[in-house]
């Protein structure tokens, strides 16, 4: 697949025309604005734009509405062409349509790819429509996102609600779940049927099938992540082509929905002057030697009071960028554990930096605690017995290699993290994994079967790195 995925269906799900295509989405927006509070999640259709864009623009109408801006998208939507197993990331570098180019959130999917039934498919992105047709209301509201689009094949609940769970994120992410209603019944049966379904969605039933909605999967999953998260469901408006511009013999269903956040867990970052972050940014490599036990400390310290925080108050836990030292203002990337009883409670970390190591370190420290997927959020008795434990990463390396021989030759067990990726497929292991896979060639094996790749294989264009990390509790 090419660095851009291209547009598929402009010109005929949405106009091709870049002109004509903010104008009619303009349109709908205008049409469908309110002052009601911008939603942490929509659920909105995917058909063309003339017979579901308003019912989908009662939904994004709202997001002018965000009290702090939406920088990051992630967006989940069935496969109708391409039959596979979970959830479909892309490894192109940026979507594209009509009204500009969006860029791929690379370290978001990287983080993502740590979890079961995730992995790359270009294939299911290539002709897809139903994440395609949302982007130019996406582009038209926001004046600035990173996207992370995932298309969603025959995945379970619990694999789709992991991939939400962990890019949950705070105000700054937005998530969408594209779906239409029944298909081709009667315009009165398909009312009948469209109630029902919307009735499930706001009981938080995680048990939709195809019949009902088209996007059930990524609907469930959604579904699962909101009931444990003690969230609802609003219906905006449910509708269907007969209403809009088909006829009524064979009529298909669209609903829109939002979920509203109550802030549990709410992270602000300040910079000096758009200064600091940049200064950081152009240290020497050098700063990113071991670090210093004030600073191991210090990084300890913000994790527990982020996580402390919640508890506490409903105000945002404040990092003012400009009160720590550059060695913990440099993007890093890093991982936070937490353990009662020597009993792991929590995990959630990145991959690849993006971000200052103190500001992901207080981010990961948080989701640990509260979005963890595998464990209900963290209580305050809880709180008073947890260990936290951190591990920094330090910066991928390339891995000159000739053959596979080479790559086990030279990795060192306990020690090395790996990264693997050959023609768009990628996967990595943590130097923990070092213990439950004690050898170097079975390390490896192991690695390429995550990433999709054969097992014993082999291929001179792969990218091999290796990384370490730093860990201190």
């Amino acid at each position: 697949m090419s660095a851009v995925r291209l547009p598929a269906v402009a010109g005929t799900f949405y106009p091709a025309d870049d002109v004509e295509l903010s104008s009619s989405v303009d349109a709908m927006l205008q049409v469908s604005a309110s002052g009601d509070p911008c939603p942490k999640v929509i659920i909105a259709p995917h058909a063309g734009h003339v017979y579901s864009g308003q019912i989908a623009a009662r939904a994004y109408g709202r997001l002018r509405n965000a009290e702090l801006p939406i920088t990051r998208v992630v967006l989940l939507g069935p496969s109708h062409r391409v039959g596979f197993k979970g959830v479909a990331a892309t490894s192109c570098t940026a979507y594209k349509t009509p009204l500009g180019e969006i860029p791929i959130d690379s370290a978001a999917v990287q983080t993502i790819l740590q979890l079961s039934g995730t992995g790359f498919l270009d294939e299911a992105h290539i002709h897809e429509h139903s994440l395609e047709v949302h982007l130019p209301f996406l582009q038209r509201v926001l004046p600035s996102f990173s996207l992370v689009p995932l298309v969603v094949g025959d995945a379970t609940v619990e694999e789709v609600a992991g991939v939400i769970n962990t890019l949950w994120g705070g105000p700054e992410t937005l998530l969408v779940i594209s779906s239409d209603l029944s298909h081709f019944h009667p315009y009165a049966e398909a009312q009948e049927i469209d109630a029902r379904t919307s009735r499930k969605i706001l009981a938080l039933e995680s048990n939709l099938v195809g019949e009902e909605a088209c996007g059930c999967r990524p609907i469930n999953g959604l579904l699962h992540a909101v009931k444990n998260k003690g969230l609802k469901v609003e219906q905006l408006e449910v509708r269907n082509s007969g209403d809009t511009a088909g006829d009524k013999d064979r009529v298909v269903g669209y609903g829109a929905y939002v979920v509203m956040e109550r802030t549990v867990v709410n992270l602000t970052v300040t910079e000096k002057a758009g200064t600091e972050k940049t200064k950081a940014g152009t240290e020497s490599d050098a700063s990113h030697e071991q670090l210093s036990l004030p600073w191991r400390q210090r990084l300890l310290q913000v994790a527990r009071e982020a996580v402390l925080r919640p508890f506490e108050n409903n105000e945002s836990f404040h990092i003012d960028l400009s009160k720590y030292p550059p060695v913990l203002r440099q993007e890093r990337a890093s991982f936070v554990t937490l353990n009662i009883n020597r009993q792991l409670r929590g995990c959630i970390g990145t991959l690849v930096a993006h971000q200052p190591l103190i500001t992901d370190v207080a981010h990961n420290a948080q989701a640990a605690a509260f979005k963890d997927p595998r464990f209900k959020p963290l209580t305050i008795d809880e709180f008073q017995n947890v260990d936290f434990h951190i591990s920094v990463l330090s910066v991928p390396e390339v891995l000159p290699l000739s053959s596979r021989e080479e790559l086990i030759a030279k990795l060192r067990p306990g020690i090395d993290g790996l990264i693997i990726e050959y023609e768009g497929k990628r996967a990595t292991y943590l130097p923990s994994v070092w213990s439950q896979l004690a050898d170097a060639e079975t390390f490896v094996s192991e690695l390429r079967k995550k990433a999709g790749l054969e097992a014993g294989g082999w291929h001179p264009d792969t990218i091999v790195q290796r990384y370490t990390t730093e860990e201190f509790c």
